[in-house]
């Protein structure tokens, strides 16, 4: 009987967290799924107010149109740029993980990890007027040389090219560092602590510890989270770019999503803008496809 009602207080707790998921399932097929319905436009010329079947169809029209059109060339060139910057810096975090475990005080460390953890939650509006306080010709930090004598004229960060690519992935990279070495910490937590004591017995110190014992335990996590994130390399968002986009940083800064935003939105031009889309998630799932394959050749084994 005892057996039993093991059983069955088991099963009741797998229902539980079977139901507990169910909401969190709903919004993944709601937000993930059900738009893949709207691919339907880009085959036909839609025209907002008038019914779907109405409408001209197009075919693959505005899919041959892609390959034709000079600003794909110009944004995707912008958007593997920031791709490549993204992929070598993909061990930030986890080098920030490594460092922020080795700070001894636990008040400082958890001041720390909440203070680069914050700038995740800031909306980007609110990031950009920060930027402009900070860097525009009138900018804090811009004014400074000149009134220390250093330079005769401010020079404003936001409408220099040159810097577009270095400075939007600094501000990237401020905004995300905290909150992507959470789950690098959470790795770190689970390390066997006799590994380190075992270390520290042979005469180890901290960044032998960290070198031998925290960094191994945590390629994996990296390996697993790099190929995760491998489809979301053309999936740069464009919020960012569409707030500190201006007449001289434009052909910089323009990346694929803020211009199927700028297409499908501002120029009402949906049914290109879905096309665009469409191209852009097969190519993704491609670069999640091959990195797939080619941890299971270099490790043995995949994720998906």
């Amino acid at each position: 009987m005892a057996k039993t009602a093991m059983v069955v207080s088991k099963k009741k707790k797998k229902y539980q967290l079977l139901f507990m998921a169910i909401p969190f399932m709903l919004m993944v097929f709601l937000f993930s799924y059900v738009p893949i319905f709207g691919w339907i436009y880009s085959v036909y010329d839609y025209i907002p107010g008038v019914a779907l079947p109405d409408c001209d169809f197009m075919g693959l029209e505005y899919f041959r149109l892609i390959f034709k059109d000079a600003n794909i060339l110009r944004t995707l060139k912008n958007t593997m740029i920031f791709a490549v910057i993204g992929i070598f810096l993909t061990p930030l975090p986890m080098v920030f993980a490594i460092l922020l475990n080795e700070v001894g005080s636990g008040p400082v460390r958890k001041f720390i990890q909440t203070f680069t953890t914050l700038p995740n939650f800031i909306s980007w509006v609110i990031i950009f007027s920060l930027a402009f306080a900070l860097f525009s010709t009138d900018g804090i930090l811009t004014s400074l040389p000149v009134k220390l004598g250093l330079t005769e004229e401010a020079q404003s960060v936001l409408s220099a090219r040159e810097s577009v690519y270095w400075f939007q992935t600094f501000l990237g990279q401020w905004k995300s560092l905290g909150w992507s070495s959470i789950i690098y910490l959470a790795a770190i937590a689970g390390i066997d602590q006799e590994l380190y004591e075992a270390a520290r017995v042979d005469g180890a110190g901290h960044f032998r510890c960290a070198l031998h014992i925290t960094l191994p335990s945590m390629l994996e996590t990296y390996v697993v989270l790099f190929i995760l994130n491998v489809g979301n390399f053309l999936n740069t968002g464009y919020e960012q770019f569409m707030l500190f986009k201006n007449s001289l940083t434009a052909p910089n800064i323009e990346v694929l999503d803020l211009y199927v935003y700028r297409i499908g939105l501002e120029s009402m031009d949906y049914s290109y803008g879905v096309a665009i889309s469409i191209i852009k998630s097969f190519v993704s799932i491609l670069l999640v496809v091959t990195a797939n394959l080619t941890a299971k050749k270099l490790r043995g084994n995949t994720v998906i």
